[in-house]
């Protein structure tokens, strides 16, 4: 297999939080001939360091290289066999990990309103907190990157869902590679990329064939999670500034 030379490959870092349509982008990255796509590497390391029990954790563990640090190397800054390396992420699974490799990366941010994505994040995690929403990660990381000078772009999912083509369209832009139509579809069902925790996350995406159209949620927001909406508001609203918006 040709190998690009690892300072020839641009390496985009999808940093998203949980239940953010983080795999339908990853999906739409897939879509393009010039990118390798690869699914949340640190999440192993993430297990490992957070002794977190998600759902399928054994399995997790037993797929992926638990040394956070290796994986930087080896997979995230490693040889690619196409000029694009597109890597979903979660940003809480940077925990404990040194993130000078940053610099190195060209990185986006995927935020999701918590109004919206906390009922459904407590589906499938119960007693979600702060940390497992990733919002507090992404707020961080991106002061930090606009202190180095390397300001990361920032999708905000109701803003993509509105206008897939636009926001993308101005993503690609900003990360300085040309935009396809072909990002807009995919075939319906799992895909290679998806890593091993896609029969229990990825149900409805597998059931889609491009970005769906964003319905706002019509049910009553938990009471049970109102301190938490409250933690996440700062954070999000942070964010939510910089967001590419839909035109």
């Amino acid at each position: 297999m040709l190998q690009i030379g690892v300072n020839e490959t641009r390496r985009i870092c999808l940093w998203s939080g949980p239940r953010s349509v983080s795999t339908a982008v990853m999906y739409a990255f897939a879509q393009r001939r010039d990118t390798r796509v690869v699914d949340e590497p640190l999440y192993a390391h993430y297990l490992t360091v957070s002794g977190a029990m998600h759902p399928g954790r054994e399995e997790i563990l037993a797929s992926q290289d638990t040394d956070g640090s290796r994986v930087v190397r080896d997979v995230i800054l490693g040889p690619s066999d196409l000029p694009i390396l597109f890597i979903k992420q979660m940003a809480h699974h940077m925990l404990d990990l040194d993130v000078q490799f940053l610099a190195e990366t060209e990185n986006a941010f995927l935020i999701r309103d918590p109004t919206e994505m906390l009922p459904s994040l407590a589906n499938l995690a119960p007693d979600p907190d702060l940390d497992s929403t990733g919002l507090r990660w992404q707020s961080d990381l991106h002061r930090r990157l606009v202190r180095i000078g390397c300001p990361p772009i920032v999708l905000d999912a109701k803003e993509l869902l509105l206008n897939p083509g636009g926001v993308l369209r101005a993503a690609c832009s900003s990360l300085g590679i040309e935009f396809y139509e072909r990002m807009l579809s995919w075939p319906s069902g799992p895909r290679p990329e998806d890593g091993v925790w896609a029969p229990l996350w990825y149900h409805n995406v597998h059931e889609s064939t491009g970005f769906g159209p964003y319905r706002k949620k019509t049910d009553p927001f938990p009471g049970s999670l109102n301190s938490l909406l409250q933690e996440c508001r700062p954070h999000y609203e942070y964010l939510y500034g910089f967001a590419i918006k839909a035109m």
